[in-house]
C-alpha cells in the first residue's frame, strides 16, 4: 500500500481530505450564490438564463461541476465514516474539541449532515435533474434560443411548502458551515491564538451571509408570485 493510500485510510488523512473538500465546497457555494442572485434581477429571467446556459455549456465549468459532485460524494461518505468513529470514541469531534466547550452544532454534525443530504437530494432532483433530463421550455435571447431555466425555478418557488423546506434546510446548513469552516482550518493546522479569532469571525459571517442570500432568493420569488 502506498503512502497516499495509507494516508487516506487513516483517520488523520480522512480529516485532512474532509477539510480540503469542505473548503472547495465553500468556494463553490460562494460562486453558486453569486450566480443564483441573478434570479432576483427584474428582467424576466434573462440574466439568469444566460448564466445558467453558460454554466451548462462551458467546458471548464463542466469539469469543475464534475469535481464538485465527486467532492460532495467523498465528503458525505467520509463524514459518515468519521461520525461513526466519533460515536465509537464517545464524542471526539473530527477536529479537536473538548466536550465542555464544543458547541451544539459541532456535537451534532452527523444529524446536520443527514438533513443536508436530504436537502441535496431534493434540490438536485428539483433543479439539476430537470435541467439535464427534463422538458425545459425555451426562450430567445439576443436572437439565440436557449433553455428557460428561470421558469423552472420560478415555478418551484411558487409553492410555499418548498420555500419553507428550503429556508429551514438553509438554517441547518448555516450551522454546519459555521462549525465546518472553523474545523477545516483547525484540522489543517491553522490554529494560532493570533489567527484563530479572525478565522472564527470570518466563518461566523460566512455561515450567516451565504445561507441568508440563498434563502432570500426563494422568499423573494415567492412573494413576487403572490
Amino acid at each position: 500500500m502506498s503512502w497516499f493510500s495509507k494516508t487516506l485510510n487513516s483517520t488523520i488523512g480522512r480529516k485532512i481530505f474532509m477539510s480540503l473538500t469542505g473548503i472547495f465546497l465553500i468556494l463553490f457555494l460562494t460562486v453558486h450564490v453569486a450566480g443564483n442572485l441573478q434570479l432576483l434581477i427584474p428582467d424576466g429571467g434573462k440574466a439568469f438564463n444566460i448564466y445558467a446556459h453558460t454554466m451548462g455549456t462551458n467546458p471548464f465549468i463542466q469539469v469543475v461541476s464534475k469535481l464538485n459532485f465527486a467532492f460532495i460524494i467523498v465528503h458525505i461518505i467520509w463524514s459518515i465514516l468519521l461520525t461513526r468513529q466519533n460515536m465509537a470514541a464517545r464524542g471526539v469531534g473530527y477536529a479537536a474539541s473538548s466536550g465542555a466547550s464544543s458547541k451544539w452544532n459541532s456535537r451534532n454534525m452527523g444529524a446536520l449532515g443527514t438533513v443536508i443530504l436530504i436537502f441535496l437530494i431534493v434540490h438536485l432532483r428539483k433543479f439539476w435533474y430537470v435541467f439535464k433530463f427534463g422538458e425545459v421550455p425555451t426562450t430567445t435571447i439576443d436572437g439565440a434560443e436557449v433553455p428557460n431555466y428561470f421558469l423552472v425555478v420560478n415555478e418551484a418557488y411558487s409553492y410555499w411548502y418548498y420555500v419553507v423546506f428550503y429556508v429551514v434546510c438553509l438554517i441547518v446548513i448555516a450551522g454546519h458551515l459555521n462549525h465546518g469552516f472553523q474545523s477545516a482550518f483547525q484540522t489543517l493546522g491553522l490554529n494560532h491564538k493570533k489567527y484563530t479569532p479572525f478565522i472564527k469571525a470570518v466563518g461566523a459571517l460566512y455561515s450567516i451571509i451565504v445561507p441568508l442570500l440563498f434563502a432570500l432568493i426563494p422568499v423573494m420569488m415567492f412573494l413576487r408570485n403572490l
